[in-house]
Formats: structure tokens, sequence, C-alpha cells
């Protein structure tokens, strides 16, 4: 899922890339901040795992002109794998050379920065080149996944966090850090093409839940009419989705909320 919504991800999520004669599974970690609680602690945790893990890391950045504090707390662990790091430079569309020129130097410094990529993902420029930088540093070996597949995340997984990316679009400030969603059921109707889900939308406030309700519920009808027609896309079939609001206060420093809604091992 993608907002303009600092920590979106929360969770690993692998997606497959496969072509005639290689397979790249791309390993999106949690957004690497400074952790205010439990669910930030996890959140570190998963990202720094992973950098052990991959054969080589792509350190996006944007065209910012300066290092920002997260830029700053990122490169410190950087520092600490042995991994190759290609730095990808995105939205070159709206820089000018001189300001490239000042981006790159920021990052010149640090040696373990291998390849630097510029690139822009909403018009898909050099996207190919990221792809070649990558596939340079991959060793050779089978295939793990079947061609044909994009994900290892199962469908409720992938369900929950397009009702979550939802309320990210329609719901401003602190809110949406505190909210999760988690699938109750999900299940084909009988002798129908229709699934049936009920949802529910964990916030840490009454006052929060008003807010994700709206008047008259007009807010919380919009985040499911939004998120029912992209399920709906998804599974190839019609959906009745359910949803509902509940307050679970701290539910983010807490050890068995976290592991129910996935976000602990």
């Amino acid at each position: 899922i993608m907002s303009d919504k600092p920590q979106t991800t929360r969770n690993r999520i692998q997606a497959i890339y496969t072509t005639k004669d290689s397979q790249i599974i791309f390993v999106d970690t949690p957004g690497m901040t400074r952790a205010k609680n439990k669910l930030g602690d996890f959140m570190i945790k998963t990202a720094l795992d992973t950098l052990k893990e991959v054969d080589a890391i792509i350190f996006m950045v944007d065209d910012s002109l300066s290092l920002g504090p997260s830029d700053k707390f990122i490169l410190e662990h950087l520092q600490n794998v042995k991994t190759p790091v290609i730095l990808a430079i995105n939205k070159v569309d709206k820089i000018m050379p001189e300001q490239y020129a000042i981006i790159t130097k920021l990052y010149s410094e640090y040696s373990f920065i291998k390849d630097i990529v510029s690139l822009s993902a909403l018009q898909g420029a050099n996207v190919n080149v990221v792809i070649d930088k990558v596939i340079g540093y991959l060793p050779e070996g089978p295939m793990y996944y079947p061609g044909d597949m994009i994900t290892d995340q199962p469908e409720r997984a992938i369900v929950a966090e397009i009702i979550r990316e939802k309320l990210l679009h329609y719901l401003d400030q602190e809110v949406p850090h505190g909210v999760a969603v988690e699938i109750e059921a999900m299940k084909n109707r009988e002798n129908s093409d229709m699934v049936d889900i009920r949802a529910v939308i964990i916030c840490e406030r009454e006052s929060h839940k008003g807010i994700i309700i709206g008047k008259g519920g007009r807010k919380l009808k919009g985040v499911g009419k939004s998120a029912r027609e992209e399920i709906e896309r998804l599974l190839g079939s019609k959906v009745f989705l359910e949803l509902w609001v509940k307050v679970r206060p701290g539910w983010r420093d807490n050890d068995l909320m976290l592991k129910n809604f996935g976000y602990k091992e």
C-alpha cells in the first residue's frame, strides 16, 4: 500500500519480479525512524534484520537537498552492513541538473554506496536501470517462486492493508498511526460469486473512533466503498464489506495485541 503518511509500511512485504533469466524478490521494509512505542521497535527490528538477509539494498531518497534525521539514521545503520547499497534518487522529473548534483554530493562521502541511479518512479524513467543494477548483485541459483507469482502475502493480509490504505487517505494527522485493521471473517457466499468480509478497525481513543466514522457515518462509508472496489479488483469477484470500529487504548504498546495484528513474532 502507498500513502504520503510516514510509517505506511509496517511489515516486511515481499514482491516477486520474474524475467526469462532472473527472479528478484523485492523486500519492502518499514521506514526506519526512531521508535516511540513497541510497534515502532518491531518496525525498526524488521528493517534492520532484513538488511542482513538480502543480496543488495536499494536506499531510496527523493528530491530533498539536505539530509533529514531519518536519512542520517538510516545511513548510520547502512554503514554497519556488508551488503552493497544502490542509492536511488527518485523524483528527478522535478529537479534541475544542479540540484541533482547537490544531492549526489551529499551521499558521495559514504563509501558503502556502490551505485547511484536517478529515476522517476511516477513516469517509469530508469526503473529498468535499477533492476539491471540489482540483477548484477544477485548470485546464480534456483527460482524461489513460480513465474506468475507476484507476492507471498496471503489474501487476508492484503485485504487488511487495502482497508488501512484507504484510512490513511481519509484521515489526517496522528489518527492513522494509531489505526490497525483485523479481518475477523472472509468467506465465499454459498451458490454465489460474492465474498463476505467482516473487518474491524482498531483505534486508540474514543475521539479517534468518532473521527474515523465521521458525521453520519460518512467517512467510514467512503473508506468502505473505496476499499471494496479495490478488493473486488484483487479477488475478481463481488465483495460485501462490513466495517466496525473498536477502541483499544495503548494497543501499540501491548505485546499480545501486536502479535494478534501480525506485528510481532
